[in-house]
């Protein structure tokens, strides 16, 4: 029997399940230590506690180590020098545990044996300004100039304050001038938007992999880090916990991470009441500014051990291949593949006529355009989840802005300008969409600040991002940006002048010279502008199997109209609270397409009225 857990059998752990152990520790390639620890076969804090009693070191579940420890340093090599130089205090795992075993009888005096958790949570404590100093200003501190922290500068409010002159003196002197004028100068932009969203329905990418791809064997999957960010998530935390007990890896391959907020009081006492399993551990975020999802994943990002890690949010369900599949895909892909996107669905569409309409959205986003983009090489503004990464370029770019309320859409246009691509995941993620209109709105109007903060972000320098990214590309990156915003800024106001202009002979078009020509060139950008909003939709309803929801697509208009309504609430929240999140409660589903929202919720309940009838 492997020596660094033969010891256990003289404390109380039978043979037969050690030997078992070592049979699946080798199966999958890990060391034996990690595969009983992650596959929750002896408690963290009694497998070391045994290994001090072996060693004749004594444990302690409180170290205190002192300020010459290193963050993350000393966490992931398990090590750090004791408050008074009294020692070190040591969590060794894999070899390190074997190497402590073989040599005990010439062990240094002064070391104290814990636990990693422990270990951790220690560390962290003593360091909690630079960890949190680290997941705020990672990004701006190394390139403020791609970083929305510091605002608008000189340049965007000269250039705001101009135009903000020009229009407003021109609305009042020529009115119906200055609009034609303005819709001419966009129409370029929104004209190459159109066109770019009707290329992607011509792309075929339909939502499920061929089934005939061989299955990896265990032992060459590599470590894999999974990183949730959770705040105030009672309802859904049950259900978040069996879905990614659900995903088809090696539990002792898997480094799940739930990053938590220092003042989330009701989430820590759910998971306390499910049975975790080994390989998810809970990060409590220190307090600090800003308050984003961002600002949770950088404090999680210098922990992750794993060769890859994926970003699932609480009310996530992915599909229990995905893992595997991601690996597969990385390791064919060619190296400047930083991420993969897999496709968001959502799950809950028939709570609310706003949710099939959301539901509609997601198949248009995730199973048409992103898909396309990424097979004609443009860059991807990211969904805020199911986004894989190789660990090694997401740390090189410096992690996230943790001041970009849309995160996901800034690091995707980030990632291409330095050179990496993007490829779809053909594998989906069941997500849970809002079902009140205040509760979308909310969200939506996050996002839209989010792309007006990236538009701010990758506009400080031109000449560079046009270098960076090349002509093409940066034509993609600014429809992705710079198009979302203005589109859904002035879709209801350009619309309206569109249709009074056609119905009133000696409208406002008559008044501008030409304008036989701009009648035929806004009915043709109406019209493909009707052709981008619809064509997408039925190709996304057909690759999805939804033509139930065919009727629906009638009210896309009217959908967009609300889009509207948020980037205008956006722009005064730009203004006045640039940094604050507008957070999403989940856990409300009231129907469910697969049914597994159903089950996690009488499975929660269940468990809830166990709780609560427990003496």
């Amino acid at each position: 029997m492997p020596l660094e857990i033969g010891f256990l059998a003289a404390y109380g752990i039978a043979p037969t399940v050690l030997h078992e152990a070592v049979a699946n520790a080798r199966a999958i390639g890990v060391p034996v230590d990690v595969h009983l620890l992650k596959s929750g076969i002896v408690d963290e804090v009694t497998f070391y506690r045994a290994l001090a009693m072996e060693l004749g070191l004594p444990f302690t579940a409180a170290p205190r180590p002192s300020r010459l420890s290193r963050y993350p340093d000393s966490i992931l090599a398990g090590i750090a020098p004791l408050e008074g130089f009294e020692g070190f205090v040591v969590a060794p795992s894999g070899p390190a545990v074997s190497q402590f075993l073989r040599h005990r009888h010439i062990a240094p005096r002064g070391l104290v044996v814990t636990a990693p958790t422990r270990l951790r949570h220690a560390v962290m404590r003593i360091w909690q300004r630079r960890v949190a100093e680290l997941g705020a200003n990672a990004l701006p501190n190394a390139r403020p100039e791609l970083s929305i922290r510091d605002g608008l500068g000189t340049g965007h409010i000269v250039g705001l304050a101009l135009l903000s002159l020009v229009l407003s003196y021109g609305a009042v002197r020529a009115p119906a001038m200055t609009i034609a004028a303005l819709g001419t100068g966009l129409s370029p932009l929104f004209f190459a938007a159109v066109v770019l969203r009707l290329a992607t329905v011509l792309l075929g990418h339909p939502p499920e992999p061929r089934r005939s791809i061989r299955r990896e064997d265990d032992a060459a999957l590599p470590i894999y880090t999974v990183i949730v960010p959770l705040y105030r998530e009672r309802r859904i935390a049950t259900r978040l916990v069996t879905a990614l007990s659900r995903l088809d890896y090696p539990s002792a391959k898997l480094d799940i991470k739930f990053v938590l907020e220092a003042d989330d009081q009701e989430t820590p006492a759910a998971l306390a009441a499910i049975a975790m399993p080994g390989f998810i551990e809970v990060i409590v975020a220190p307090a600090g500014n800003p308050r984003t999802k961002p600002r949770a994943l950088n404090i999680a990002l210098p922990l992750a051990r794993g060769r890859y890690v994926v970003i699932y949010d609480a009310e996530d369900v992915p599909e229990p291949g995905q893992l595997r599949q991601a690996a597969r895909a990385f390791a064919t892909a060619p190296p400047d593949v930083a991420c993969l996107q897999a496709r968001l669905t959502i799950d809950n569409t028939d709570d609310t006529w706003l949710t099939r309409l959301f539901t509609i959205e997601y198949a248009i986003l995730f199973d048409v355009f992103n898909p396309g983009l990424a097979e004609i090489g443009s860059p991807i503004a990211l969904g805020g989840t199911s986004n894989h990464f190789r660990i090694d370029i997401l740390r090189r770019v410096h992690g996230w802005d943790a001041w970009n309320v849309t995160e996901d859409a800034d690091l995707g246009i980030r990632l291409a300008r330095w050179g990496y691509r993007v490829h779809d995941l053909p594998s989906s993620t069941l997500e849970e969409a809002p079902a009140t209109l205040r509760t979308w709105m909310n969200q939506r109007t996050r996002w839209m600040k989010g792309f007006m903060q990236t538009c701010i972000s990758h506009s400080r320098a031109p000449r560079a991002v046009l270098s960076e990214l090349g002509p093409w590309q940066c034509l993609g990156a600014a429809i992705l940006t710079y198009g979302t915003v203005l589109s859904a800024l002035v879709f209801p106001i350009f619309t309206g002048l569109f249709l009074l202009t056609w119905r009133d002979e000696a409208g406002l078009a008559t008044i501008v010279s030409g304008s036989n020509l701009l009648r035929a060139w806004s009915g043709t950008l109406f019209a493909m502008g009707l052709a981008a909003i619809f064509l997408p939709a039925l190709m996304a309803l057909k690759r999805r199997r939804l033509w139930r929801l065919l009727p629906w697509t009638a009210l896309l208009p009217i959908y967009y109209l609300l889009v509207s309504v948020a980037a205008w609430r956006a722009i005064w929240e730009v203004m006045h609270v640039p940094f604050h999140w507008n957070k999403t409660s989940h856990g409300l589903a009231k129907t469910s397409r697969s049914g597994l929202l159903q089950k996690h919720h009488a499975r929660a309940a269940d468990t809830t009225s166990l709780n609560t009838a427990a003496p």
